[in-house]
């Protein structure tokens, strides 16, 4: 029998990326196109197809080899029927893609959001290789989470588990009202909005800062500052890792976690956060709980989405 394929879809509001996986999480095979949100829903799930076929089509692969296209979407899904509830990025809503990928493409469709399938990826052919049970963090323009349960996403019994960035962590004295309409939630203070928020109130209150000279301040502007021995940059910093230890410790009292890995664009800044991060975890968590746990950056970057996606076939 020749070997069986799988293809994973990351589905973003700019791009689409594809991925040929094979049963080991090796990425073959990629292709990337526009989304093209601009043009209706109608036109991302033609898009979808004809990047599936074209990836197929580029590779050596035929079309009999492929065993399952999954999709991972930034937005709240219904996985058990294959629905994208809502998807603000990519302009879909009450969207039944798993039937009307199925049907055009002939082949098992699996759905779930971004942050699960990233987890999925790193746990597949990661950082979180060989370990069973972990949580994934993902620190961009929000929080995002994936939580791995014997090897497997944990959904919850509505699809919704591992919303990271909406644990309320913050106190109601510090709490800014997040996104989300809740306040004091983990994604307004450790996710790269929440440092860039810090660092302009800084600014803003006359803190003696480099960044008071940055015109756009970007998240890497404060970490390089941190890095640079910036003392307002080095406390909104620890501000950011400290909420996010404080995550960790509460997340390890409930799951008991093997691996804690941390990815997306605010992991980048290294040591800096992940020392501190590690300091705190260690300052709330129990210690029997700490035992034989660790905390690492995630290492497949911008790949994670598509292997994940494509290994919702075989985890």
């Amino acid at each position: 029998m020749s070997e069986q394929i799988y293809i994973g879809v990351d589905l973003g509001g700019t791009a689409i990326k594809v991925g040929i996986c094979n049963e080991e999480g090796q990425l073959l095979h990629t292709y990337e196109g526009p989304t093209e949100v601009e043009k209706g829903p109608d036109a991302v799930v033609d898009n979808i197809e004809r990047y599936v076929r074209l990836i197929v089509e580029q590779s050596p692969y035929e079309w009999d080899q492929l065993a399952g296209v999954g999709a991972g979407v930034a937005g709240f899904t219904n996985v058990r029927d294959g629905i994208i509830i809502f998807a603000p990025n990519v302009g879909l809503k009450d969207l039944h893609i798993r039937s009307i990928l199925e049907q055009r493409l002939g082949k098992p469709v699996r759905i779930d959001n971004d942050a699960n399938v990233a987890a999925l990826g790193e746990v597949w052919a990661g950082a979180g290789k060989g370990v069973s049970n972990c949580v994934c963090y993902t620190l961009g323009t929000g929080v995002g989470g994936g939580i791995i349960v014997n090897g497997a996403i944990y959904q919850g019994f509505a699809g919704l588990a591992g919303e990271l960035g909406h644990m309320s962590v913050v106190p109601d004295l510090e709490a800014i009202q997040c996104g989300c309409g809740k306040m004091g939630c983990l994604e307004t203070v450790s996710s790269a909005t929440g440092v860039i928020r810090m660092a302009k109130d800084a600014v803003e209150r006359g803190d003696r800062t480099s960044l008071s000279q940055v015109e756009n301040i970007m998240a890497k502007d404060v970490f390089d500052a941190a890095k640079s021995g910036d003392e307002a940059a080095i406390r909104i910093v620890n501000r950011a890792a400290f909420y996010l230890g404080k995550s960790l410790a509460a997340v390890s009292a409930v799951l008991n976690p093997q691996r804690f890995i941390i990815g997306g664009g605010v992991s980048k800044a290294g040591d800096i956060l992940f020392n501190e991060v590690r300091s705190v975890y260690a300052k709330l968590t129990p210690e029997p709980l700490q035992e034989g746990v660790d905390i690492v950056p995630a290492i497949l970057g911008n790949d994670a989405g598509m292997i994940g996606a494509a290994g919702l076939f075989l985890h």
